[in-house]
């Protein structure tokens, strides 16, 4: 796949896919190693990160988390225009958020030519018996000889492969794993501060990143 060049210090990931496949829980999953059993409608959110390179001095990582009711087309065409990566996220149990990710699919590229792109199967943890119908055996040579863009399976529920999911995005825009020690460095903080403030034996409870 193409790569590009970050201009500035800034970098924008945007993650697009149906109401209720997980992307939101995938954010907030790689970000705090949290996953929230609650579902909350999205609206729009901007997590951000600011971290120190050993080239570049101090660059700042955006994450845009979008609803999956795109009620406002004007600003998801703006989003899509100027942003670095997209990840388009679907649910393994739900064949129809796979329809719509080649629908985005197809918008994106439609107004940002050679966009950057990873598709996403959340809810990798499921079994055939327990409701999943799409498998990576079979998507992943359509994305990768017919969209020519990358695959990752993961799961919010259970954390597997959630790191992949943002390392697969930087890494098309050159910023490989450098990500990894900040969110270790975070989740430090977040345990020695939950520890200060709780008494011992109680789950810690996450905050929000923004």
């Amino acid at each position: 796949m193409p790569r590009i060049e970050r201009e500035g210090n800034t970098v924008r990931l945007v993650m697009l896919g149906a109401a209720g496949v997980g992307k939101s829980a995938l954010i907030k999953r790689f970000l705090h190693d949290h996953f929230e059993t609650k579902y909350t409608r999205t609206v729009e959110e901007l997590h951000t990160l600011q971290y120190d390179t050993a080239d570049s001095g101090k660059v700042r990582l955006e994450i845009l988390d979008t609803s999956g009711s795109y009620s406002f087309p004007a600003m998801r065409e703006l989003n899509i225009k100027h942003s670095d990566a997209f990840a388009l996220v679907y649910a393994v149990d739900d064949l129809e958020s796979f329809q719509e990710v080649g629908r985005l699919h197809e918008e994106i590229l439609t107004l940002k030519k050679n966009a950057l792109i990873t598709v996403v199967g959340n809810k990798a943890d499921l079994t055939e018996n327990e409701g999943r119908v799409l498998f990576a055996a079979d998507i992943m040579p359509m994305v990768g000889k017919e969209w020519d863009s990358s695959f990752v399976e993961a799961s919010s529920l259970t954390g597997i492969n959630t790191v992949g999911v943002f390392l697969a995005l930087l890494q098309h825009i050159n910023l490989p794993q450098r990500l990894s020690p900040v969110i270790a460095k975070r989740r430090a903080n977040m345990q020695r501060q939950n520890l200060k403030r709780k008494p011992p034996l109680k789950k810690n409870k996450s905050c929000i990143l923004s």
